[in-house]
């Protein structure tokens, strides 16, 4: 499969030399990694000012898909992290919703974060879009369910484009913009699990299609709630379960709410492989999920960090040393597929840290020298803690097979 590569004379840039570009176009799937309002020269722009920011990232992702032969009508998913308030999220999506039109109607995640990578950052969105390879709109379907949180008309609550299945942040607030079961984190799980399986239903899919779950949970950051989220959220998976990703955050923009989750399912009649490569890491609690799936050709890999079988975090708080041990197991998952790093088109890290060029540069530096030019479309965003103490990054990928190295077999394998 051709892949195709963006990074526009004139885009934003880092201040340091990488081998990512900022959006792949792979068949029918773009990625774009997350858009900010920085120039050329890796300064930032617009200081204090989110709602320019937002715009000019958004101009970066039209610039970006116009180059990959898509545009705005083409999304299915953005994920927006930003720093602010719940009046801040709504003035956000409202403006999101007037930049894009009413025609695509993608899902849509709004993660607000306590900083972003570079000083006076206020927003990074990414976002993922669907044509047919050969230029043709793909059908799809785009839902607004009653008992969802609220969105602007833009956007739905779950697209099915093709075997493709996004759902955009499913949580415990209602439709009168307030939270069921404020600060209840077993409640507001179940509520919210219970959500978005009738979203799924919606079309035509169910749990067990999902190939990615994306959990954001208010904790304490010293992992106590972890736990118990975790398993209640596994409860409705079965063993081979989907990739996973869980990333604890201080707070949320709405005052009593603990979780949002976001999955992405693939509809296939094609058996789907798991990769658990012999002596990988595990988590403290059994869990279902497994490190990687493949459906159709695309490879979903859950946050892979450095622990070690037992769950012991390995090299404690060292970020150089965690860097290399996560991107080592992102190339054990690929490689029970026969894929290597090389074939990862969309790469996410959350690494410990704070609104600092330093923070970042220390682990992108490690992660982009791991790839052949040119590499993936990235987004990098720092959290105050991850799940276990002393662990520091977590790194999740969405890989594309070329159809001349796809595994023919249909059998699950690697379970």
């Amino acid at each position: 499969m051709a892949r195709r590569y963006s990074f526009p004379y004139g885009h934003w840039d880092w201040p340091v030399k990488l081998t990512h570009h900022h959006a792949v176009r792979a068949g029918e799937l773009i990625f774009t990694g997350g858009q900010v309002d920085l120039d050329a020269q890796g300064n930032v722009r617009n200081i204090g000012d989110l709602p320019t920011q937002c715009a000019n990232a958004m101009a970066y992702m039209a610039t970006l898909f116009q180059d990959l032969d898509v545009d705005f009508d083409d999304l299915v998913r953005l994920v927006v992290y930003y720093v602010g308030d719940a009046a801040d999220e709504s003035r956000l999506m409202d403006q999101l919703a007037q930049i894009i039109g009413a025609k695509a109607q993608p899902v849509i995640s709004m993660i607000n974060m306590p900083e972003l990578c570079y000083p006076d950052m206020l927003i990074e969105i990414e976002g993922v879009a669907m044509r047919g390879a050969d230029g043709t709109r793909i059908p799809r379907q785009c839902l607004r369910l009653d008992d969802m949180p609220p969105v602007p008309p833009a956007f739905s609550h779950v697209v099915r484009s093709g075997n493709m299945v996004f759902t955009g942040e499913v949580s415990a607030l209602i439709p009168q913009g307030t939270v069921a079961n404020p600060a209840d984190v077993s409640a507001q799980t179940a509520q919210t699990m219970e959500r978005l399986g009738r979203a799924l239903a919606a079309v035509g899919a169910d749990f067990e299609d999902v190939v990615k779950l994306n959990t954001f949970y208010k904790d304490d950051l010293l992992g106590s709630d972890w736990d118990r989220s975790a398993r209640l959220r596994a409860e409705y998976f079965a063993d081979p379960g989907p990739a996973a990703t869980g990333i604890p955050v201080p707070r949320f923009a709405q005052d009593g709410l603990t979780v949002k989750i976001a999955a992405t399912a693939i509809c296939s009649t094609e058996t789907k492989r798991f990769s658990w490569p012999e002596g990988h890491w595990t988590w403290t609690a059994p869990l279902p999920y497994k490190h990687g799936n493949l459906c159709d050709n695309v490879i979903h890999i859950g946050g892979q960090v450095a622990l070690d079988r037992g769950a012991n975090v390995v090299h404690p708080g060292d970020m150089v040393a965690q860097t290399r041990v996560a991107m080592d197991n992102l190339s054990r998952v690929l490689a029970e597929f026969g894929a290597t790093l090389d074939n990862i088109v969309k790469v996410t890290t959350f690494y410990q840290g704070n609104a600092s060029a330093e923070a970042l540069h220390e682990n992108l530096l490690i992660r982009s020298g791991s790839y052949y030019a040119p590499g993936p479309a990235t987004t990098g965003i720092p959290v105050p803690a991850l799940i276990y103490k002393d662990m520091v990054i977590e790194i999740e990928a969405i890989a594309i097979l070329d159809n001349a190295t796809r595994p023919k077999v249909t059998a699950q394998a690697g379970v």
